[in-house]
């Protein structure tokens, strides 16, 4: 009973992280499935089939494409517009400074469907065409509140006399900011931006309010879902699966790297 004290958290840690990844091991084996109906649920045999051709469903790799395509814009414009929120929030003191801080993390309080709803409406009485560009606007509104804060985070913990030090080394404002602020402040951002990038692609109820005929990748499996799920889906799922940990392998081995050259 004393080992079970000592190691409860440990142990509850593992309970929830396995409960985490089970999912995923269950899309992983049955990206190797050779189902005999339309749904992909009961197991009948191995087969690597839908490896060798994941693009073999009409439409399924051009709604992966989009969703690339609109995840890497919608991350590109929200970090942009991110980061210089978060720096004129933390460094400058100027009129309704808390109102709009207020308002930039309102999406993140926000529930998703309110906030769909608003933005629909929004377009349509602008008279704007929903489509790709009605999504992109709608992921940068939303994932900006998250960069802001990832970032604001990282600019509120940087000592301001690093950059006074590199001042009085005779550098301007914009070698300052490229030597100093934007290395020390790149974890943030980095933070913001991978965040930006899974919320923007993994976004199904504003993207289904504002796509029109427009299908991601999210709406795609929802469809296929209702009428028959292809073992393709399970297949990309593991393939970014397998990526996203392979980046968070590599983030640690860097920064393990760099913990060992600093001592």
């Amino acid at each position: 009973m004393s080992w079970l004290r000592r190691n409860l958290v440990v142990i509850a840690g593992l309970i929830t992280l396995a409960f985490l990844i089970l999912p995923n091991l269950v899309v992983l084996v049955f990206s190797f499935n050779k189902p005999k109906g339309r749904f992909n649920y009961a197991w009948q045999e191995f087969s690597l089939d839908a490896w060798r051709d994941p693009c073999g469903v009409a439409d399924l790799c051009g709604s992966l494409s989009l969703s690339l395509q609109i995840a890497g814009w919608a991350t590109l414009g929200a970090t942009v517009l991110g980061v210089m929120v978060a720096f004129a929030l933390v460094r400058y003191r100027f009129r309704a400074r808390g109102t709009v801080s207020a308002l930039i993390f309102l999406p993140m309080a926000m529930p998703e469907v309110v906030m769909a709803a608003s933005l629909l409406t929004l377009f349509l009485n602008m008279g704007v065409q929903l489509g790709f560009w009605t999504i992109l606007i709608a992921h940068i509104m939303f994932c900006l509140s998250f960069v802001v804060t990832a970032v604001k985070a990282r600019v509120m913990s940087m000592d301001p006399r690093l950059e006074q030090a590199a001042q009085d080394l005779y550098a301007g404002p914009v070698q300052t900011f490229l030597r100093v602020t934007l290395p020390i402040a790149a974890p943030g951002i980095a933070a913001g931006a991978l965040l930006a990038f899974a919320l923007s692609f993994d976004d199904f109820i504003i993207t289904n309010f504002n796509a029109g005929s427009t299908v991601t990748f999210p709406m795609y499996v929802w469809g296929s879902a209702q009428r028959g799920t292809p073992v393709q889906i399970n297949v990309i799922g593991t393939a970014m699966f397998a990526v996203a940990i392979a980046l968070v392998l590599a983030g640690m081995l860097i920064g393990n790297r760099r913990k060992k050259q600093a001592r």
